[in-house]
């Protein structure tokens, strides 16, 4: 095992596309790292650099004690499992596995020794003489894990490796590949689109943006306290409402208008975002997540300062929730980064398809026992203690600096 480090390391095409630019990151030894964000962003690029794929244009890039930006693939001691398996479709299962150690001249015995543990750990073992063409996607992506954990590399590099599976086995193989990383203990770096993945599998996860981490931190940390516009889009499913927002002090409280209606934010609120009363009178984004919405039927006790009200455009029954689609009379946040966001889902440069001029379209996650109707006025309540500020300028989250910004 051993710690993988990057060292201000950028890819430079001829073009001067940078790929990736000044990247700073470590990875420990023995963690799960989860490399996430949009088409494009760097990630691929980030971990073919790591396998030696491509070539590094600045910076340092270390595998345990040793840099590594000239070492061939073959020598740095990693395994890779890409998304098309990669496998052979003339061998068996077993010659699939054992095919590298017998690149090395490995021992017959090793050899078994090692196939056999590898298709214990990956329920493989009554398919060991099976073609690929007679197994499932997910079995073929178990034999191209066994592939790579019969080398006993210093770390493990994946490159979206269920991106062709259909969803109910991505969720079976992200709980396998998951528990398989904690028992070998082996450095892993991880690479997706999917955020849902990236937050249910890493240790930590970090968010690139055309070419530069946005934010390295623990899944539950990047949910609950995003340093950025962006990173506040991009984690969250469905994705967190961003809202063009005004806040105002009254008799010593602080308040937030969106559009023409106003949200009474307590000391609950102003605990987590202190600096938020630096803004009185000034522009910010406001961030609510949909779980932190609720239809106010079900919740009769919240404040009526607390509410959002608006037109249901779109009802989604889930069976253990509502997806609720309701537009208010308020401003969708315009950004470059809420373009990008909405591009990355297939939206187009229009993240409000579908609504009036001078509208915004708000998601919430209402119970099962809502009976929203579309075509209504509902009112929803909004969880003050869990929503985010980013400042509308910077696009920085607004946490304890006078500034917006956190460490």
């Amino acid at each position: 095992m051993a710690q993988v480090a990057f060292d201000r390391v950028s890819k430079i095409y001829p073009d001067g596309t940078r790929a990736v630019n000044d990247v700073n990151l470590e990875i420990r030894d023995g963690e799960f790292m989860v490399l996430v964000g949009p088409s494009g962003c760097g990630k691929t690029t980030a971990l073919r650099m790591v396998a030696g794929l491509e070539d590094i244009s600045e910076g340092m890039l270390k595998i345990g004690e040793r840099v590594v930006n000239h070492v061939p693939s073959r020598d740095r001691d990693i395994a890779m499992v890409f998304q098309s398996y990669a496998l052979y479709p003339h061998l068996s299962v077993y010659e699939n596995i054992a095919f590298g150690l017998r690149l090395k001249k490995m021992s017959k015995d090793e050899i078994d020794k090692r196939v056999h543990r590898a298709a214990s750990l990956l329920g493989l073992e009554e398919y060991l003489k099976r073609k690929p063409r007679a197994l499932s996607g997910g079995q073929r992506q178990r034999v191209a894990m066994g592939r790579a954990i019969v080398r006993e590399p210093a770390a493990f590099l994946m490159d979206e490796p269920l991106s062709n599976l259909d969803a109910k086995l991505r969720v079976q193989m992200r709980a396998e590949i998951a528990k398989l990383q904690s028992d070998l203990g082996v450095t892993t770096i991880y690479v997706t689109h999917d955020q849902i993945e990236a937050m249910t599998m890493g240790d930590r996860v970090a968010v690139m943006r055309k070419g530069e981490l946005q934010q390295v931190d623990e899944p539950q940390t990047l949910y609950d306290r995003p340093l950025n516009l962006f990173v506040g889009g991009f984690i969250g499913s469905p994705a967190m409402n961003m809202l063009d927002a005004t806040i105002h002090s009254s008799n010593g409280s602080l308040q937030a208008t969106v559009g023409e209606q106003t949200i009474a934010l307590g000391p609950e609120t102003l605990e987590h975002h202190p600096a938020l009363r630096g803004y009185d009178g000034r522009h910010v984004i406001l961030g609510i997540r949909p779980e932190d919405l609720e239809d106010a039927a079900l919740d009769t006790e919240a404040p009526r300062d607390r509410r959002l009200k608006g037109r249901l455009e779109l009802r989604e029954s889930l069976g253990s929730e509502i997806m609720a689609h309701f537009s208010i009379d308020a401003s969708a946040a315009e950004t470059e980064e809420t373009r990008e966001l909405a591009r990355d889902v297939g939206a187009g440069d229009d993240a409000q398809i579908g609504v009036e001029a001078g509208k915004a379209m708000v998601v919430g996650r209402f119970g099962a026992r809502s009976t929203v109707q579309p075509g209504t006025t509902i009112e929803a309540v909004v969880d003050t203690r869990a929503l985010h500020f980013f400042d509308s300028e910077t696009g920085t989250g607004i946490y304890d600096s006078t500034k917006g910004a956190t460490a």
